[in-house]
Parts: C-alpha cells; sequence; structure tokens
C-alpha cells in the first residue's frame, strides 16, 4: 500500500554535517576559540541550530549571548551551505529506484526555507523532489504531525500510504501521529547508546539501501 517515501533531510536524506560542522568552527576561530572536531558535532546536527550554537559556546559565554551567536552561526553555515554536503552513500540508488518504480519521494525538514532552498538546488534535489516541507512552511513544525500531514495531502497521497524515514525522535514522533510508517535512519546523526526500540519506529535502517529490501515496499520496487 505504500506509494511515498517522505525523508528528514539532515542526517537522513543528506550528510550535512561537514558543513554544519565547519560553520561552527569558522564562528569559534572568529570568535578567539579552538575548534571541535567533526566527531562531537556530528550526534548534534539534526538538532539544529540552537543546539548547535550552544555545543560550542556554552562554556564560554551566558545564555543571553547564545541567540546572537546562533544567528550569526547560520549565516555562516549559508555561506557554504552545500560545499562538503552529499548524499549519504546508496542514497542515489534508493532514489532512483523509487522513480523507476513510480514512487514518490519528498522532504520533510525543520531546517528553514531560507537555507534548505539553496541547498537542495546546488546538489539538484529540488526538481526531483516531488514535495518540501520547510521548518517554517506552515505554523508548526516536528514533532508535530502537521508538516507531514501537509506533505501528503500536498502529493495527493494518504498518510497510511507513506513512509516518514529520520534521525532524530522527533522524526519518528510526527510520522507516527501523522498515521504513517516510519523508519529510523539508523545511520544518521544519532548518539552512540541510543534506545532506537523506545523511538516505536516500524523499522531501523543500517543504511540507505536497506530500504529497497524492507517489506514494508515488498513487491513495490523492482529489480
Amino acid at each position: 500500500m505504500i506509494k511515498a517515501v517522505l525523508f528528514d533531510l539532515d542526517g537522513t536524506l543528506v550528510d550535512t554535517a561537514p558543513d554544519m560542522g565547519a560553520a561552527l568552527n569558522n564562528l569559534l576561530i572568529e570568535e578567539g576559540y579552538d575548534p571541535l572536531p567533526l566527531e562531537s558535532i556530528r550526534p548534534f546536527v539534526s538538532q539544529g541550530g540552537l543546539v548547535l550554537t550552544q555545543l560550542g559556546f556554552s562554556q564560554y559565554v551566558t545564555a543571553l549571548e547564545i541567540e546572537p551567536l546562533r544567528i550569526r552561526y547560520l549565516q555562516h553555515y549559508r555561506d557554504i551551505v552545500a560545499d562538503d554536503s552529499a548524499l549519504f552513500d546508496g542514497m542515489e540508488e534508493v532514489l532512483t529506484s523509487l522513480e523507476s518504480n513510480n514512487l514518490l519521494w519528498g522532504i520533510v525538514t525543520n531546517k528553514p526555507e531560507w537555507l534548505t532552498t539553496p541547498l537542495l538546488k546546488q546538489m539538484n534535489l529540488n526538481q526531483r523532489s516531488s514535495v518540501v516541507i520547510c521548518g517554517d512552511t506552515l505554523e508548526f513544525k516536528k514533532p508535530h504531525p502537521q508538516p507531514l500531514i501537509v506533505a501528503a495531502e500536498t502529493i495527493s497521497i494518504k498518510c497510511e500510504h507513506c513512509i516518514y524515514i529520520g534521525d532524530d525522535k522527533r522524526d519518528i514522533d510526527a510520522g507516527n501521529a501523522a498515521n504513517m510508517a516510519t523508519l529510523t535512519a539508523a545511520y544518521g546523526y544519532i548518539k552512540p547508546n541510543t534506545d532506537l526500540a523506545a523511538w516505536k519506529a516500524n523499522g531501523n535502517l543500517n543504511q540507505p539501501l536497506d530500504l529497497l529490501s524492507h517489506s514494508l515496499l515488498t513487491n513495490k520496487i523492482q529489480p
């Protein structure tokens, strides 16, 4: 019954950690602080700019000073938004397979539109995605189900005929609340020892290609 696959963006569809991490380190260096290793930044990337700014600066500045730094961080990130970001290994094959089997795919992200659109354009994904819902497209963002419900409405497919894939608990919470099948992108930006079973998804993907053989897509994907 699955007719469409919707993806979270950061940590699920695209590995944006190199650019988001570089932007944070550029700001740290600009402020006279030591940069952080990418390995320590990666698990926080899916949580957005505020969390990343806090990760970099909380030990140096007061809570009141974080917001101006967050704004500057996002501008640094916009300047390099697609320099080193790339689809996760195997994801191009996944997208091509979905397209060749007449399954729609789209993106539902909490990333704001002014950062999402240039990223997708530079990666030549904007014309391929059937729908893109950003964090500021609607009144609510994930974990509220509204973005997923509207995404399904936009492509004229019922929620119960969609899969939503994400690497953060709020992704799975939103998908479940929208009555979609949900899969965890276990290859994404998830902290070690996270209890993924507690997220109550329909399954986990250890790599993007696992989607093509998942039971949810049985008889939908032809070799």
